[in-house]
C-alpha cells in the first residue's frame, strides 16, 4: 500500500496502486485476513485489476512470502500480521485518562551496528514515542498498549513529568501542524472522488497517515485536529466497501 504524499498539503498528491497494494489493502482490512481466490479477484476489479494481473500479483506475493495459499484461500503472512495489527491499533487506539506522566525510554544497550540502530528507531516510532534527544524517547503516557519484552534488553523504561509545558513539548516532538493540514487535506481529497479506484487510494493514504498520529491527550493537540474525523470517515468506508 505505497502513496506519495507531498510536503505540502495543498498539493496533494497520492499514486495510483498497484495491483499487489490493492490485493493488501483488501487484506489488511479483513478479519480473518484470508480470502478465496475467486472474492479476492472480484473485489479487486472495482480498483481496475484485472483478472489476470490480480492472479499475477497473487503468485508473486506468495512467493515474496507476502502471503500464504491453502488451496484456493490466500492470507497474509506472519509478517503482514504483524503489520494489520498496527494498523488497527492506528485506526482504534485504546487510550485513557491522562494525568500529565509522560512515559520515557532511555536506551542503554552499547555496541550497536547502524542496521540495529536504525530497527530500533523504527520500532520505538511505531509506538508513538518521540525522540526527545540522542536516546531519550518519550510521549504522554495515556496509551493503552504493551511494550515488547525485548525493549528492556536495550532500554530503560520510567515515567516522567518533564518542566516544560506539555502542549509547548508536544509541539516540539511532532509536526502537529503538518500532520493536521494533511489530514484534513485527505478529507476533502475523499469527499471530492468519484471513481471507486480514487476513493480506494485515499482511504489507502489515511491508513498510513494513522499509523503517523501520535494519539495525544486532546488538551494538548492543535485546534480543528482531523484524528478523529479520518477515523470515522475510513469506517463508514469500511462499511460501504463491505456492503
Amino acid at each position: 500500500m505505497r502513496t506519495n504524499i507531498t510536503a505540502r498539503p495543498d498539493e496533494l498528491e497520492l499514486r495510483p496502486l498497484s495491483a499487489r497494494s490493492v490485493v493488501l489493502s483488501l487484506l489488511l482490512g479483513v478479519h480473518p485476513p484470508e480470502l478465496p481466490v475467486k472474492e479476492l479477484v472480484r473485489r479487486v476489479e472495482p480498483f481496475g485489476v484485472g483478472g489476470s494481473t490480480a492472479r499475477a500479483a497473487l503468485s508473486r506475493m506468495v512467493a515474496a512470502g507476502d502471503l500464504r495459499r491453502a488451496d484456493t484461500v490466500y492470507r497474509l503472512s506472519d509478517r503482514l500480521l504483524e503489520r494489520q495489527r498496527r494498523q488497527d491499533d492506528a485506526v482504534h487506539p485504546r487510550t485513557r485518562a491522562w494525568e500529565g506522566d509522560w512515559e520515557m525510554l532511555v536506551i542503554t544497550a552499547t555496541g550497536r551496528g547502524p542496521a540495529e540502530r536504525a530497527d530500533l528507531r523504527t520500532r520505538l516510532t511505531a509506538l508513538r514515542l518521540a525522540e526527545l534527544r540522542e536516546g531519550v524517547w518519550l510521549r504522554p503516557a495515556n496509551l493503552l498498549r504493551p511494550l515488547p519484552d525485548d525493549l528492556e534488553q536495550v532500554a530503560e523504561r520510567c515515567t516522567a513529568r518533564p518542566g516544560r509545558p506539555a502542549a509547548e513539548l508536544a509541539a516540539a516532538l511532532w509536526p502537529l501542524d503538518v500532520w493536521a493540514a494533511t489530514g484534513r487535506a485527505l478529507l476533502a481529497r475523499a469527499a471530492r472522488a468519484e471513481h471507486p479506484a480514487d476513493l480506494f487510494t485515499v482511504f489507502a493514504a489515511v491508513v498510513r497517515h494513522l499509523l503517523a498520529d501520535p494519539v495525544l491527550p486532546e488538551g494538548l493537540l492543535p485546534d480543528d485536529w482531523p484524528g478523529e474525523a479520518l477515523r470515522a470517515a475510513y469506517a463508514n468506508y469500511r462499511r460501504e466497501l463491505g456492503a
